[in-house]
């Protein structure tokens, strides 16, 4: 019959401090990670936006020389799930693409002007922009060889003979917290543009810490946590600290006011012994 050797208290206890060291450190890092990622989405706004842009016009003209009665005319909205898209004090750059063929039309109209207004939900105006616009040109000779060199795919259907259109609707926008903006409408002042789609781009000009967490993600990640986990392990280590020794000195207190009650008590003894005697 074998022999099994007990453990020794002295294995059982280290065994104990180190799975107790292991789970405090490791929730203090989950305590940190979680409050650098509280405070990444509470702070940093969406950095990209998109929208399509569908246009209307007015078709019941009076006049039969002409089948479009109005401007192409968008109403875009700047709410997602009843949440404004813009954050206040955030700067934007907005922009519309066009997609436009390089029809006949289109190279005779030349330049085109876009406008753009924003809405509060009362209706009040908050901002407006124009902006021109025009089809990049291209010589007789050059639309020649370009559509003899990629005839199979225009053949196919691969690829289309347009252009895609960039306009700056606002450089440096901000919007009013006070009447912040629900709804853009965008204009194009032309009746014989001819659009395939367009899409409206929402840029999050990013500055200062923002920039920081947005461009430098990893090393902000890194910073954030870090910071947050030497704070936590300080204020556990003191408040461990204070809890032992608020501990160590309580039977000290204890003992020093039943030593303080027995000096006391021997006081008044004397000073009625030397009344009685006087």
């Amino acid at each position: 019959m074998g022999y099994i050797m007990p453990k020794h208290p002295i294995q059982t206890s280290s065994l104990l401090l180190g799975f107790a060291v292991f789970s405090v450190v490791s929730l203090l890092l989950w305590l940190a990670t979680f409050l650098y990622g509280s405070f990444y989405y509470s702070y940093m706004p969406k950095a990209t936006f998109s929208a399509p842009v569908h246009y209307y016009y007015r078709t019941n003209c009076e006049s039969s020389t002409s089948f479009l009665c109005s401007y192409p005319v968008a109403n875009i909205s700047l709410m997602r799930n009843k949440k404004h898209v813009l954050t206040f004090g955030q700067a934007y750059r907005i922009s519309l693409q066009l997609e436009m063929p390089e029809s006949p039309a289109n190279q005779e109209l030349g330049m085109f002007m876009i406008r753009t207004t924003c809405f509060s939900r009362d209706g009040g105006h908050v901002a407006s922009s124009a902006r021109s616009s025009m089809l990049r040109y291209r010589s007789n000779l050059l639309r020649n060889l370009g559509t003899m060199l990629f005839l199979p795919a225009f053949l196919t259907g691969v690829t289309e003979q347009k252009q895609v259109l960039e306009v700056e609707l606002f450089s440096d926008y901000t919007d009013d917290p006070y009447a912040p903006s629900d709804t853009a409408v965008i204009e194009i002042l032309s009746s014989k543009v001819q659009i395939y789609s367009s899409e409206l781009y929402i840029h999050a000009h990013f500055t200062g810490l923002r920039y920081l967490l947005f461009y430098f993600p990893v090393i902000s990640a890194l910073v954030g946590v870090s910071s947050n986990f030497i704070f936590l392990s300080v204020l556990f280590v003191f408040s461990y600290m204070r809890l032992l020794l608020r501990i160590e000195w309580k039977p000290e207190q204890v003992r020093g006011g039943q030593d303080n009650t027995q000096l006391t008590a021997h006081s008044i003894l004397s000073l009625a012994a030397v009344h009685e005697c006087v």
